[in-house]
């Protein structure tokens, strides 16, 4: 009897101190992260980070357009800048005619061949303005316009001044020096102060393509860069500018390389 009840006494000793069986988890609820880890960077961590590399499979190719453009006679377009100068000639050392306010719509006629200027129907007198100051509309394409210049626009003639003449045209590797005949253009009332008395038109060579530009001067000469490599011959002209057009042009005996 005393045996029974000590075991007993035993048995409840051991249930009493052992310890309670957890809750179960619930499974449908997620734990929610605190706003303060949110997936940001720091400024050195920024400064440091590396994107993962795009996997090797992933290439990326691009085909060129072999689809000649089509011909067209004029195409439409916006002005985009503040203000753009149409001039007559296509560059930026031509006379000023008439400016163009942004949004203004423009109807473009040609382009210069180895430039990005354009010809801009104006009446009474057609200009010229830079592109990249313009919006095409209708999706056109700049290729497709007819190339104007320097064959298909000529620029004003002068009514009081005859063409200079080249004398000289000298390379030194890429550097060509031209000098022709000095020509004195009176000042007018109104002469724009920023006016060159000399226009030099060159189509030079440059990474291995023909780019044309128009450069001004004040005095009888000019350098600038002519690099070899191209399949096409480099070619230039002077002419004197005057408010009431220009007198020329005086061909440059281009030197050999």
């Amino acid at each position: 009897m005393k045996r029974a009840f000590t075991l007993i006494l035993t048995i409840f000793l051991l249930t009493a101190c052992a310890s309670p069986a957890p809750e179960p988890v619930s499974n449908t609820t997620e734990p929610t992260l605190p706003d303060t880890a949110t997936a940001t960077l720091t400024a050195t961590e920024a400064a440091t980070f590396t994107p993962s590399p795009i996997p090797p499979t992933a290439t990326f190719t691009s085909t060129p357009t072999e689809t000649p453009f089509p011909t067209v006679d004029s195409l439409k377009a916006i002005v985009t800048s503040d203000k753009i100068i149409c001039r007559y000639g296509p560059g930026k050392n031509y006379l000023y005619l008439i400016a163009f306010n942004k949004n203004t719509p423009v109807r473009l006629l040609g382009r210069a061949s180895g430039n990005n200027w354009v010809l801009v129907q104006n009446e009474p007198q057609k200009c010229w303005v830079d592109s990249k100051f313009l919006e095409l509309k209708d999706g056109g394409d700049l290729r497709s316009l007819k190339s104007m210049y320097p064959d298909g626009y000529k620029i004003p003639v002068s009514p009081y001044y005859g063409p200079t003449t080249v004398l000289s045209a000298t390379r030194e590797g890429d550097q060509v020096t031209v000098t022709w005949m000095e020509v004195i253009v009176s000042p007018g009332k109104y002469e724009d102060a920023n006016m060159f008395p000399y226009i030099v038109e060159v189509w030079y060579c440059k990474d291995g393509n023909i780019v044309f530009d128009t450069l001004g001067s004040r005095v009888p000469f000019i350098t600038f860069t002519d690099e070899p490599g191209c399949a096409e011959p480099s070619h230039g002209r002077v002419y004197i500018q005057e408010k009431h057009g220009y007198a020329g042009p005086a061909d440059i005996p281009w030197p050999e390389q």
